[in-house]
């Protein structure tokens, strides 16, 4: 079953089993956003729109995501801020090189087959100078952790990746600058972290 499939499944689920858990954490994640009026913003893999209650007014914002199951529930939420819906994949993004100010990833480089590829593909479409806002689960380098690598290919295919190490993804895309990385939950698996592009 590939991504596509497995999320026009999960569509109806969605909201039941992430938007409580990580609610908390997309309000702190988009408080990362700052002033945005004026200001182009992509939220790449948005999903049923579960960021849409924590984000500021005054941007034009995009969001993509590959599954248009998803991106119908996204856009039947009343507090979408007028989110322009955009069916992509996330690494072959269909947008010009340095088209937006700011990128949200949130609960997506995880999910994706090649998450390299998928940053690769944001830092192409932020302008100079521009951030990326990151929550998601990562292995820290040199962590065993065998049962999430283990249990990795069957899940990765269902809904998620278990085995993703960000600082070897983050390797793969050296205009990218680490500037804060903090633990969100399931004692530091999940990491809220901003990337900056070099200007």
């Amino acid at each position: 079953m590939g991504l596509r499939q497995a999320y026009t499944l999960w569509a109806p689920l969605y909201d039941l089993v992430v938007d409580r858990a990580f609610a908390a954490q997309r309000r702190r994640s988009l408080a990362e956003l700052g002033e945005v009026a004026g200001q182009r913003i992509l939220i790449d893999g948005i999903g049923t729109g579960l960021d849409y209650p924590h984000l500021p007014p005054g941007a034009n914002y995009v969001g993509v995501d590959l599954t248009w199951a998803m991106l119908a529930r996204a856009a039947r939420r009343p507090d979408g801020h007028g989110v322009r819906l955009v069916q992509g994949d996330a690494m072959a993004l269909p947008f010009a090189d340095g088209s937006f100010d700011q990128i949200v990833m949130h609960l997506i480089l995880a999910v994706v087959p090649e998450p390299a590829r998928a940053l690769r593909e944001a830092a192409r479409v932020l302008k100079p100078g521009g951030q990326i806002l990151i929550l998601d689960k990562f292995l820290k380098p040199g962590e065993r952790a065998p049962l999430r690598r283990l249990a990795s290919p069957l899940l990765g295919r269902l809904a998620t990746r278990t085995d993703v190490v960000f600082e070897a993804v983050l390797a793969a895309v050296p205009d990218l600058v680490p500037e804060t990385d903090e633990a969100a939950l399931g004692g530091g698996w999940f990491r809220r972290i901003r990337l900056r592009k070099a200007a």
